[in-house]
């Protein structure tokens, strides 16, 4: 009988949601189980993909632009290189980017080739109307159900949190970045 696939979602605004589906492909990697992470809405490799790319269930791909977005007209002061837009009408080039992605998901999960697929900052991507919570529903639940899906990313909505079966929110309660410290390579990416 083939394992059941459940839904994970790692959501709020606490660091960790990356770091806790790297985590849990690593555990699956080390398990036999393959693995394929699409890390939406990053454009630079972390240092955990330096030593992904030594395990050979895992498959990792980056689907993002060198910069951020935001619907918010007062990061510009505060972050350089962010894109603002009008919510409801985020930059065209990147949801073609994420269109192009979630296409090649589907066929990564329905191929029958991978146990566990991660979809990081998928939910982000969906909160930047990048894409629609009615297609990443779609994925779930047309997905073959011995496939493990898990979603990271901040403002996990109430439907996706209903069709889930775990559900963890990270919460920031104190932040290095509040007292001004940078990430730093190694720790924070």
């Amino acid at each position: 009988m083939p394992r059941q696939g459940l839904v994970h979602i790692y959501t709020g605004n606490g660091k960790g949601k990356t770091t806790a589906a790297i985590g849990l492909a690593i555990r699956a990697a080390g398990r036999g189980l393959n693995v394929y992470i699409m890390h939406f809405m990053k454009s630079k490799r972390y240092g955990e993909s330096i030593i992904l790319k030594d395990i050979k269930n895992i498959e990792e791909k980056y689907l993002g632009k060198p910069y951020f977005i935001s619907k918010d007209p007062s990061i510009k002061d505060k972050l350089k290189g962010v894109v603002v837009f009008e919510p409801g009408n985020p930059p065209q080039d990147y949801v073609r980017l994420i269109k192009k992605g979630l296409d090649k998901i589907k066929g990564v999960i329905k191929s029958g080739k991978y146990d566990v697929v991660i979809l990081d900052e998928i939910i982000t991507a969906m909160h930047f109307d990048l894409v629609s919570i009615d297609e990443i529903k779609n994925i779930l639940l047309e997905r073959p159900k011995n496939v493990e899906i898990i979603l990271t990313g901040r403002y996990a909505p109430k439907e996706l949190i209903d069709i889930a079966d775990y559900v963890t929110e990270m919460m920031e309660i104190k932040h290095p970045y509040q007292r001004g410290i940078r990430a730093r390579s190694g720790i924070d990416y």
